[in-house]
């Protein structure tokens, strides 16, 4: 006679018990424990692996080779890399059992330091590739392919917002915006910057485009009137680049963007006699403190260019966002 049990034979439930003890003996090992809290988080390479858990790569892989055994990882490959992943694989129960019993093991308190560390190293890795293809750009002649190019046909991208270039200057990136946006407000606190702007833009038929007179730390700005507020190697300029922000957190919708181009920090002391900097640029901490103390929400910054020649500048690039009501 067979005997079911929730639609079940005898025989099925002991198969599927054994399998579930096996997998419950494979993840009860403290070093797989860990191994899988961490792939349960990110996929992670045996050599990142190895970084976290300061293990070799022998125990690593035979330990993966037992999870993988057991369904309770997979790989894939990813060029040269091959990564394992236990995301989707573990039962929640189980996962939750595991990880309380990982937190109790000696070793355990540091692996979330160490797997941030390693997901950082992988993207400076990543930002150093992009700087080596960046720098190739150019170097090989095809016709049609400039940076030139490549900025309008981005900026074509450009929905039909409202921005406010804030120190403008002689007004180029201005007029480049304002051929796709729907109004651009360059604000400058040089009179002749202004007047020759303004008379460029006339002379090139821009109609949306309108230069004011004023300072960047308070721009004539009505509150909440644009849905951009851009600072392009401006902000190194203001006496106070906190209440330069501030500024553009008022100026700004809901919703609106903030996006700041400016030198990374540097000791190049000669920047303030040969071009008027009040600030040595920007450290990348500093400028999301500076965003985040304004309000914005979303905020990043990076580097974004290296200049090859001495002093050698770097650009750093800064979004963030105004939150909605």
């Amino acid at each position: 006679m067979v005997i079911r049990v929730f639609g079940m034979t005898e025989e099925a439930i002991k198969k599927r018990s054994a399998v579930t003890l096996s997998a419950l003996r494979a993840a009860a090992d403290p070093m797989r424990m860990r191994m899988l809290v961490l792939l349960a988080e990110e996929d992670l390479t045996v050599a990142e692996l190895q970084e976290i858990l300061g293990m070799g790569q022998s125990r690593i892989s035979a330990g993966l080779a037992l999870l993988k055994r057991e369904g309770l990882a997979a790989d894939r490959r990813a060029g040269k890399n091959i990564f394992y992943s236990a995301r989707g694989r573990v039962p929640t129960a189980l996962l939750e059992v595991v990880r309380g019993a990982a937190a109790a093991e000696d070793g355990t308190e540091g692996d979330a330091a160490a797997l941030a560390h390693v997901l950082a190293k992988r993207k400076d890795r990543a930002a150093a590739y992009f700087d080596r293809l960046a720098g190739r750009f150019g170097r090989t002649y095809i016709p049609g392919r400039s940076w030139q190019a490549l900025a309008h046909g981005l900026l074509a991208l450009l929905p039909p917002v409202e921005i406010a270039d804030l120190g403008a200057g002689e007004g180029t990136l201005s007029q480049l915006l304002a051929r796709n946006a729907r109004r651009v407000i360059a604000v400058d606190n040089s009179p002749k910057m202004v007047e020759f702007a303004a008379a460029t833009a006339r002379a090139n038929g821009f109609r949306n485009l309108e230069f004011r007179l004023g300072d960047i730390e308070d721009p004539p700005v009505d509150d909440e009137s644009v849905d951009l507020a851009l600072f392009s190697q401006a902000l190194h300029h203001a006496v106070n680049p906190r209440r330069a922000i501030d500024s553009a957190f008022r100026i700004l919708r809901p919703g609106g963007r903030i996006l700041i181009l400016d030198l990374a920090k540097h000791s190049h002391e000669e920047a303030r006699e040969l071009y008027a900097h009040e600030w040595l640029g920007f450290s990348e901490a500093g400028l999301i403190a500076m965003l985040g103390a304004a309000g914005f929400a979303d905020t990043h910054a990076g580097i974004v260019a290296r200049e090859k020649q001495a002093p050698h500048f770097q650009t750093l690039l800064a979004v963030g966002t105004k939150p909605r009501p």
